[in-house]
């Protein structure tokens, strides 16, 4: 069963629309048109040289991109051009995996698509399915949802089974799953136990299915994109926490998991933009844009650094905000000559008042030039 989501942020924060749109990946033509699974495909993206897109002719560039942005940004949460867990790339390589997108679900392709294809793919997506003006709005754009069970899938279930085993009694997901449903179901109960909170109710989803659906929802959940009211009564049936503090004091088995910097999980949700900058740390004439806005580490607790780097003389701003679009900090404002500069956030004691844990945006505008980024601050 498909769920779609909504990104908070996209509609509370204005200025950051402005900054949006921007996909640095290319469509090229299928480079395997003799295979007999792939060749059904013409149009083709190559992302971070490891997760392939694959989309039949009748889906537009700007959705295949838009698949391809938020593969990326999953993949490379802190846009940094390099996937964050190389045993995760590793297993992407091995698997060789495949995002197919296609027509629709009456689509003959399908058919010949699956009957031909021997590697890796978690999942698929349709035409219909995918709205880049709303990345992960609920009803409207399931790329997100639809990307993630396929790197789940050919990744992390792959590469860590102590962690992400589908099997009953296998792994820690399956062990949280079976508290978050009451009890262990091989099948679905009717009704589930009135202390479940995950209560996913096809009948076509065997277990390993409600696994895999399960650590979706924690992921996303975790990321923010659940938290609007709208969405939060729409997912109730199946979803209860749908907010990030609700999931936090009510799913502490997968909170722990899903938040642990070692298990190196996408934290921040994908908004549909991938261009991360190439940084030269040496000594080259700066260009007329910045080179560099990161912040390491991102996740971070409890301090940060923000680098970036000026062409020219410039009167710089640099300002924090949270997720409502409230200002938080502003860590820069004055002239500044050109060169790298850095400066450091410390979110658990900030002028004497603690930040709550949760995603934050920077914003640096230096003349007619202005640049947003995501973080997340952990508890």
């Amino acid at each position: 069963m498909k769920k779609l989501h909504h990104s908070i942020y996209i509609i509370l924060l204005p200025f950051l629309l402005q900054a949006q749109n921007n996909v640095c990946l290319e469509i090229e033509a299928n480079p395997n048109p003799d295979d007999p699974a792939l060749g059904i495909f013409s149009k083709y993206v190559n992302v971070l040289d490891y997760f392939h897109v694959y989309a039949v002719s009748t889906v537009s560039d700007e959705k295949v991109l838009h698949v391809a942005a938020v593969a990326a940004e999953l993949l490379d949460n802190d846009e940094d051009g390099i996937i964050d867990d190389p045993n995760i790339e590793t297993a992407l390589i091995d698997n060789f995996t495949v995002m197919p997108v296609f027509q629709s679900e009456n689509s003959s392709a399908i058919d010949d698509f699956f009957d031909n294809f021997d590697d890796c793919t978690g999942a698929v997506l349709f035409r219909n399915e995918i709205d880049p003006s709303q990345p992960g709005h609920w009803g409207d754009d399931a790329t997100v949802e639809e990307v993630l069970h396929t790197i789940n899938s050919c990744g992390h279930v792959e590469v860590y089974p102590a962690l992400y085993a589908l099997q009953p009694n296998a792994s820690e997901l399956t062990d949280a799953m079976d508290v978050a449903r009451g009890g262990q179901f091989i099948t679905i109960p009717n009704p589930y136990p009135d202390e479940a909170w995950y209560h996913y109710d096809d009948w076509t989803c065997e277990y390993d299915c409600m696994a895999m659906e399960y650590l979706y929802w924690c992921i996303v959940t975790n990321m923010g994109i659940l938290a609007d009211t709208q969405t939060c009564q729409g997912i109730a049936d199946e979803w209860e926490p749908c907010t990030p503090a609700l999931f936090e004091s009510t799913d502490t088995l997968m909170y722990n998991l899903v938040t642990n910097p070692v298990n190196k999980l996408p934290q921040l949700a994908p908004d549909g933009n991938y261009c991360p900058e190439n940084v030269n740390i040496g000594e080259d004439i700066f260009p007329e844009t910045f080179l560099l806005l990161s912040a390491y580490p991102n996740p971070f607790n409890p301090s940060t650094m923000i680098e970036y780097a000026l062409p020219q003389d410039s009167k710089v701003h640099l300002v924090i905000y949270d997720i409502l679009g409230r200002h938080v900090k502003t860590l820069v404002r004055q002239t500044q000559a050109p060169g790298y500069k850095s400066v450091r956030w410390n979110g658990r004691n900030d002028m004497g008042q603690q930040v709550s844990a949760g995603m934050y945006f920077y914003r640096i505008q230096a003349g007619s030039f202005s640049k947003v980024q995501k973080m997340v601050l952990l508890k």
